[in-house]
């Protein structure tokens, strides 16, 4: 039987990163750059319960990634058509704004996936960059706007750098990230805790020098070198763990399972 083709084919860097077990923490990760750009962090602060609904935006955010990566095109179009028009109504839909949360996610998951382990040449790399253009399109960006290879992410946030800031509303945010609300019983009663503190935290430790600058997290000798190794021990221990005793969070391929498809 044959399934219904995605944007993104087996095969392609989108696919290989975005199934990949180090997507546990740059998913994460993405969220935190994220909210340094300080009009993107007042939208979310406007107009998301982020505070009472912390496991319910990881949710929509995976979602939306499995969905564009893995799901037919039609239920992908779908979807970004639904975000877009939220967007629109909201007020949030401005191009530079989309654009910074686009390439914030795009560098999170690339550098994460790389310091984690995950072996891409230099042509994979710019490739990744390319493909996720269509990400950007489906969002509502213009594809020119969008940058699309590796030099080209890098002029961008030397540009946007001036832009940026860890605004109150982004500290909370992270606050939030690192220690969501849970349920007694499974605060208590499970690792699940001290384990999405962990990967929460690593994040922190993953993001950008500038941007752990604006966040005050300190950077102490071997910082880099104690983040990258516990990237890839993360990767490794997640990769060794059965997926069906894995929540959905930590299961960046459980659409694509979903449909089907290779």
């Amino acid at each position: 039987m044959s399934q219904e083709p995605s944007f993104f084919l087996p095969g392609s860097v989108t696919r290989k990163i975005h199934s990949d077990p180090a997507m546990a923490v740059a998913g994460i990760r993405a969220l935190l750059q994220q909210a340094l750009h300080p009009a993107a962090m007042a939208g979310v602060a406007k107009y998301s319960d982020f505070r009472n609904d912390t496991w319910g935006r990881l949710k929509r955010t995976s979602d939306y990634v499995n969905v564009l990566t893995f799901g037919p095109i039609q239920q992908a179009q779908a979807l970004s058509s639904r975000i877009r028009s939220v967007h629109s109504k909201l007020g949030v839909d401005d191009p530079e704004l989309l654009l910074w949360v686009h390439m914030a996610m795009v560098d999170s998951f690339l550098d994460c996936a790389i310091r984690s382990g995950l072996v891409l040449t230099n042509n994979e790399q710019d490739q990744y960059l390319l493909e996720m253009v269509r990400f950007a399109e489906l969002v509502g960006l213009d594809h020119e706007s969008v940058p699309a290879n590796v030099k080209e992410m890098k002029d961008y946030f030397l540009l946007m750098m001036p832009s940026l800031a860890a605004s109150d509303d982004a500290k909370r945010s992270a606050l939030f990230l690192t220690f969501p609300p849970m349920s007694p019983k499974l605060r208590f009663a499970t690792p699940a805790a001290p384990a999405w503190t962990y990967l929460a935290s690593l994040a922190s430790a993953s993001l950008p020098v500038w941007a752990r600058k604006m966040y005050g997290v300190p950077s102490l000798p071997g910082h880099e070198i104690i983040t990258d190794l516990s990237l890839k021990t993360v990767r490794k221990s997640l990769t060794l763990i059965p997926k069906n005793l894995l929540p959905s969070s930590l299961q960046p391929t459980y659409f694509e399972d979903l449909v089907g498809q290779p």
